[in-house]
């Protein structure tokens, strides 16, 4: 049983869970033990309420598929049960990320200081660049 919150939870027959070789240098170990965790989670068909699988759907991130299903690959640790549990806590804070909601973001306008210091600079750098043209006599 996956907890997202107090109110939600994925049970574990929803998660599916596939061990394979890892990727990349690891001398020996890497090349018989299946330690890299392939996380697979239906959007569609979890228990998860509509209103997380619509903000899912429509999040544009590289580990949801077309079909909807989340794919999350963790290989960095060396035990099979710390991948795994890296893998959920990683499923676990994407769907937490779609609850939060994002503040409005207040226009504000630049002060009277920073205007100056802004065209100040502009300035600066105008007479840098006429200093390298041609010298004419």
């Amino acid at each position: 049983m996956l907890v997202i919150s107090n109110s939600v939870s994925i049970p574990d027959n929803e998660i599916e869970l596939n061990f394979v070789r890892s990727q990349g240098a690891g001398g020996q170990n890497v090349n018989k033990v299946n330690t890299a965790v392939h996380l697979r989670f239906d959007i569609q068909a979890s228990s998860l309420p509509d209103f997380y699988k619509e903000k899912l759907l429509n999040l544009r991130d590289s580990r949801i598929t077309k079909d909807g299903v989340i794919v999350i690959k963790a290989q960095t640790e060396r035990s099979q049960d710390d991948n795994r549990t890296q893998a959920l806590e990683r499923l676990a804070s994407l769907i937490r990320s779609v609850n939060k909601v994002q503040r409005k973001r207040i226009a504000t306008k630049p002060t009277r200081s920073s205007q100056r210091k802004r065209v100040d600079n502009k300035t600066k750098r105008g007479e840098v660049k006429k200093g390298r043209g041609k010298i004419r006599f």
